[in-house]
């Protein structure tokens, strides 16, 4: 099949599938949370999840520009976001980059049917950008490890069925080098999940509270006290390909208010108009662009099944700070009428800006810190001195 006929089918599915939902549950909104699962697993029964993962564990081996070319109708579609994209996007090539042969036949399968939904059990009230200060404790007991401690500002918590984990085994080497990495049955005795309710009056995040929690040992991945390299992986992963759909979405994001700036007028001329509306949607532009570069290349990588490096430092840093640009932007175009909810008529497509904006808040800290990013892009790109 070639991309073309790749991409018409993909772009039919995805019209098809959320027009159907839509008719389905009127008056709900596409970004409820509920409706993002339903999407999502219409899509993965479908057979559109996996695109680039071996055949052997479920996946279509496509080649990079037929992902691109999902991804880019997925944007264009007005589909929401799923709640499983910690899955499919970290956890998942995480696995088939460092996972048993068991491990991955247990797990992806469940991944790319979306039957499990995966949260990452990282930042701590004490340990968020300073990870490997971590102290949720893990002792080993036979064929168990007994886990003890708390995480917060856990997405998805509240509706996953597996956590990637990452526990302290040794408290007496470096602390880079005493962690483990641990798969982990949410509804095991002794977890306790508190949704923790945003700004944009959402409940994406939870603190995550482990209690005694009894964990197989072959639910590690990768050897005892080497989960920091197993760490680095997935976050490279996070910084990288899980971005993909949000720099395009992005760009999506970026024609939508170019087409709104030259239907508003501001003291007799249109916005667009403005030398500096119209230098700001130039930067806009430019960093849309540069996203699609960086994106490009990291799916290249992932294709053949690389780990993502130190650059998904710089991609993350670019977006999540383009991003809250363009939405601040945005909303000085539209002004009250923000506050109104959804600008475009059509159901399909509704930009709830200043929601975005509210949420966006976050995106320079998720995923890291834009300062710690700095420091990664510094000393591993650059080769700049500590």
């Amino acid at each position: 099949m070639s991309v073309e006929a790749f991409r018409r089918e993909a772009r039919g599915f995805l019209d098809r599938t959320l027009d159907e939902l839509i008719r389905e549950r009127p008056g709900v909104d596409p970004s409820d949370q509920a409706f993002r699962h339903a999407f999502e697993d219409r899509m993965c029964r479908g057979g559109w999840s996996g695109l680039g993962w071996p055949k052997e564990y479920g996946g279509r081996a496509l080649p990079t520009e037929y992902i691109a070319a999902f991804h880019e109708e997925f944007a264009r579609s007005g589909a929401p976001q799923g709640v499983n994209t910690i899955g499919h996007g970290i956890l998942g090539p995480t696995l088939l980059l460092f996972g048993t042969e068991e491990q991955k036949r247990s797990f992806i399968p469940r991944i790319l049917s979306n039957e499990d939904v995966w949260c990452q059990g990282y930042s701590e009230p004490g340990a968020g950008s300073d990870l490997a200060a971590l102290r949720t404790r893990a002792v080993r007991d036979g064929d168990h490890y007994v886990v003890s401690g708390q995480k917060i500002w856990t997405s998805w918590a509240h509706l996953a069925r597996w956590c990637f984990l990452l526990v302290r085994n040794d408290p007496d080497v470096a602390k880079h080098k005493g962690i483990s990495f641990l798969l982990v049955d949410m509804r095991s005795p002794g977890i306790t999940v508190r949704p923790i309710r945003q700004m944009s009056g959402e409940q994406e995040f939870n603190e995550v509270f482990f209690d005694e929690v009894r964990v197989p040992v072959e639910n590690r991945v990768g050897e005892e006290n080497d989960g920091w390299r197993m760490a680095m992986a997935a976050a490279s992963y996070e910084r990288a390909t899980y971005f993909v759909p949000r720099l395009v979405r992005m760009e999506e994001e970026f024609r939508d208010l170019v087409a709104i700036a030259r239907t508003r007028r501001r003291d007799g001329r249109m916005l667009a108009d403005d030398p500096g509306i119209r230098d700001r949607l130039a930067r806009g532009f430019i960093d849309v662009a540069a996203l699609k570069v960086h994106a490009q290349r990291m799916l290249d990588a992932a294709t053949r099944h690389e780990a993502p490096g130190p650059e998904g430092s710089y991609i993350k840093l670019l977006w999540s700070e383009s991003h809250q640009r363009l939405l601040e932007l945005a909303l000085e175009i539209l002004g009250p009428e923000a506050s109104l909810g959804p600008q475009e008529p059509t159901a399909r497509r509704r930009r709830m800006w200043q929601r975005d904006l509210l949420f966006s808040r976050a995106e320079t800290i998720l995923a890291g810190t834009s300062e710690i990013q700095r420091n990664v892009v510094g000393e591993r790109v650059l080769g700049l001195p500590r």
